[in-house]
């Protein structure tokens, strides 16, 4: 019903900086939330950012000051700025999403496949 199509992951050294992507596209009335999560090795996957619906963001402390979450609503997309990358960022970051369906009118919660971001240092 939902799909999720991610880019922007890449390799890059300490200092860097990547700009990530997720546009959804299906049977999208309105959209409820949208962010990334991201799933280092070895670890639980954890919210990095996020929009919910009237525009207001959140974020997780650790990036704070160096990532920037923005949206374009005509497209359902959104866009993940990450500044001065550490090598702690290393991780597959996921697109999210919530939202509720045309016609029917259900909540839906969807997954992007994921982006790998490496960060070197």
């Amino acid at each position: 019903q939902v799909q999720l199509v991610e880019s922007g992951g890449d390799l890059v050294q300490t200092g860097g900086s990547l700009r990530l992507s997720c546009a959804a596209s299906g049977s999208i009335f309105s959209v409820t939330a949208m962010g990334w999560y991201r799933q280092a090795p070895g670890k639980q996957r954890e919210l990095v950012a996020r929009i919910i619906s009237g525009g207001s963001t959140e974020y997780a402390e650790s990036v704070k000051g160096r990532f920037t979450i923005s949206g374009d609503n005509a497209k359902n997309t959104i866009y993940l700025q990450m500044n001065s990358l550490k090598p702690e960022d290393t991780a597959v970051y996921y697109c999210n999403t919530v939202v509720i369906t045309t016609i029917v009118h259900i909540r839906v919660e969807a997954w992007g496949q994921g982006t790998l971001v490496t960060v070197s240092s």
